[in-house]
């Protein structure tokens, strides 16, 4: 990376933090390119030279979370969506440990993202941001398991709004459980016991 390449990414990298900053505090439609530029230390024109509009750095910001969170799990996509077919019904369940605490220790240390995302869901694409794990994910496991097509959406709607609700609580509370006790919560939320193996 040379010096002006280097200086970009010093500079978008400082926007998107600023933006995520202002997103737990307002919603979106009140933030300005002013106050952007402001908070982050940096000239009207030095926006305008990255972005044309405030949606283009959401867009940015939005990339750069994905990122962020994709690099907490172990697993490459292809070894978590590669053999779904292949596998045992069982096996199809992915509200684990395994996929859990990467995720919930990302929401830990990001809080101020999600907060922002529940605050401005529609700017902040919280729920097309889903569709990746809807299509590639959720709709081959229920699929698997004979769900009618027609009634799919509702399952998917159950299972991400629960999850959300209890990560949204969480938020609340500013992540002062551990990862591990709201791992369990969701677990026995998605999965519960019937005792017999607790013997």
């Amino acid at each position: 990376m040379n010096k002006s390449e280097s200086k970009y990414f010093n500079t978008a990298l400082r926007m998107d933090e600023t933006l995520l900053a202002l997103l737990e505090e307002k919603d979106l439609e009140y933030i300005t390119v002013k106050e952007l530029c402001h908070r982050a230390g940096v000239n009207r024109s030095t926006f305008y030279l990255h972005y044309e509009t405030i949606t283009d750095l959401v867009n940015e910001t939005l990339e750069m979370v994905m990122r962020r969170f994709l690099s907490y799990f172990p697993q490459q996509e292809e070894e978590i969506l590669g053999n779904l077919g292949s596998r045992g019904r069982e096996e199809l369940i992915l509200v684990t440990r395994e996929y859990l605490l990467p995720y919930l220790r990302f929401i830990q240390e990001n809080k101020k993202v999600y907060r922002a995302a529940f605050r401005n869901p529609a700017s902040m694409q919280a729920y097309t941001r889903y569709g990746e794990l809807k299509r590639h994910i959720l709709g081959p496991i229920l699929e698997r398991f004979e769900i009618p097509a027609a009634h799919r959406p509702y399952y998917m709607a159950y299972y991400i709004e629960g999850i959300a609700a209890i990560v949204k609580e969480w938020l609340r509370q500013d992540c002062k459980d551990e990862v591990e006790v709201i791992a369990g919560i969701i677990e026995s939320c998605v999965r519960p016991r019937d005792g017999s193996d607790e013997k």
